[in-house]
């Protein structure tokens, strides 16, 4: 089953994690939408650099430290996920509560374990 993925904060540089993450999302034949600060393409997926209101987003995946996803708060609880993966080093308990309170399920976990051990 396809998972449509938001990966916020992609990055361009092919030895970033984001990066990485939209590469095997698309091996994996998941729909990908990435945001990041710099315009381009990875693998094929457009990286938006404007917010936009994407539909059926079933998974927020981030690469954003806790300090950065303040200014995405209301933009990820405005597109309803189904879930938001915290990968390492994005840990929020501030932002889990929020979800919390939004009804969206949160893990704090490893994007690309997930995909390597067919648990995504």
């Amino acid at each position: 089953m396809n998972k449509k993925t938001l990966v916020l904060g992609a990055s361009l540089k092919p030895n970033r994690y984001s990066n990485y993450a939209v590469q095997r999302l698309v091996a994996n034949n998941h729909e990908v939408v990435a945001f990041g600060m710099k315009k381009g393409t990875i693998k094929g997926v457009t990286v938006d650099t404007k917010l936009l209101p994407y539909k059926n987003i079933d998974t927020v995946t981030l690469y954003l430290n806790a300090e950065q996803q303040k200014a995405y708060y209301e933009y990820v609880v405005s597109l309803k996920p189904k879930r938001v993966i915290f990968n390492p080093g994005t840990e929020n308990p501030q932002f889990y509560n929020i979800l919390k309170e939004n009804n969206i399920a949160f893990e704090a976990a490893c994007t690309l374990v997930l995909l390597s051990t067919n648990q995504y």
